[in-house]
């Protein structure tokens, strides 16, 4: 190739990747690992904004427990492209640690980083337990935000005490998630946010609305700013990205309702008619699927149902190949897709890539007051501040 070419110039959004760090079935967590390197590189020619990764825990099939640790491996082997959590579940953490974490990497690799917060466990209760956790920690996610901001903002909240490294690396925050309660957050406290609706799409389109309706400027954000979520699997042969979709779901299936064994495919078909199946479906509800043409076709499609800025994109084949190959489809920056190969992990860890950026900051921001409401406790907080000033409390009534 001369040099990039575009594949769509009126494709009207960023395209961003959201890697889940998939374990296959013949794969290693360290292949897991190594096929994330390789795709982080070549995102980064791609065109591609951001790759984020998501925690998880207790699941065999996905590698992105400690998203912290991997964003370091990945981020030591590229140069530009920005990375980070999307997201880290705040309430399996003390903010003060994840202002360490996250302001480490933002020491390392200046300008690059990104932090998503969201405030579910991550896991079922029983690993919320072992991560010595109750589900009550998810109540404070609102003065857990504030006080990690404060830390990353180098004016902390808690007296006598700051993050070093973290204080006045001002590492962007975003708020994650799939209601109206992140959606009301996010607007007030001036942040962008990101909706998962590659996975929980019931609420998107009221969220957004609900979002952009009630947002408030503040000093990192003058006006909203929508990420969403959205499944995709491109290939040449739509049949073969129809049965990749088919895979996906059994895939599913297993990994919500297995017990002592794996289903077979006749089984997982079977528990996909039942209601407990029908989930699976309404969980990928969007989800684009067939050649190329058609899934870019199908993103511009929800760029705008979703009212979004910047889609990110999870791809849900299985197959290893199909899954990169798809990235390689929809790129913003044309890719020659026949090309693209996967090394062996021995070969990604001799890699190197340490070129520094220069620092991008981030102004403190100040927050309106605002109030808003936890679905599950009912308990409304306000946002408070003096004016001009970064915010000091957040209290419930």
């Amino acid at each position: 190739m001369s040099g990039p070419v575009l594949l769509d110039p009126y494709m009207p959004v960023d395209l961003s990747i959201l890697d889940l760090a998939q374990v296959g079935r013949s794969e290693t967590v360290a292949s897991s690992f190594a096929a994330s390197v390789d795709l982080a590189q070549r995102a980064e020619q791609w065109g591609y904004s951001r790759i984020w990764y998501a925690e998880h825990h207790n699941m065999s099939t996905i590698a992105s427990s400690a998203p912290a640790v991997l964003v370091a491996h990945v981020a030591a082997h590229t140069n530009t492209i920005r990375l980070g959590a999307g997201g880290v579940m705040l309430p399996n953490h003390a903010p003060l640690t994840i202002a360490e974490q996250f302001g480490t990497l933002a020491e390392l690799h200046p300008g690059r980083i990104d932090l998503g917060l969201g405030r579910a466990p991550g896991s079922d209760q029983k690993t919320f337990a072992a991560l010595r956790r109750t589900i009550a920690d998810a109540d404070r996610f609102p003065q857990d935000v504030l006080e990690l901001q404060g830390y990353l903002t180098g004016q902390s909240r808690v007296e006598g005490v700051s993050a070093t490294p973290g204080a006045g690396t001002d590492v962007p925050l975003y708020i994650l998630g799939s209601s109206l309660f992140g959606a009301q957050m996010a607007a007030a406290l001036g942040l962008p946010y990101a909706f998962a609706s590659h996975f929980a799409p019931q609420a998107l389109t009221d969220a957004v609305a609900l979002y952009r309706s009630e947002f408030r400027p503040s000093a990192v954000l003058a006006e909203p700013h929508v990420i969403a979520g959205v499944g995709v699997i491109a290939d040449d042969d739509p049949d073969r990205a129809a049965a990749q979709l088919e895979a996906a779901k059994r895939a599913r299936v297993n990994a919500l309702f297995k017990r002592d064994r794996a289903f077979t495919d006749e089984e997982c078909d079977a528990i996909l008619t039942m209601p407990q199946g029908r989930q699976i479906e309404q969980m990928m509800t969007y989800c684009g699927v067939g050649t190329p043409t058609q899934v870019r076709d199908y993103l511009d499609w929800f760029a705008g149902h979703a009212d979004a800025d910047e889609l990110i994109l999870a791809s849900f084949a299985p197959d290893r190949e199909v899954w990169r190959n798809t990235f390689a489809h929809l790129a913003p920056v044309a890719a020659p897709v026949a090309e693209v190969a996967i090394p062996p992990a021995s070969a990604i860890a001799q890699m190197t890539a340490t070129t520094p950026r220069e620092r991008v900051g981030f102004p403190r921001s100040s927050i309106p007051e605002s109030p808003l409401t936890c679905p599950r406790t009912r308990r409304t907080y306000h946002l408070s501040c003096a004016s001009g000033a970064v915010p000091r409390g957040l209290h419930h009534v």
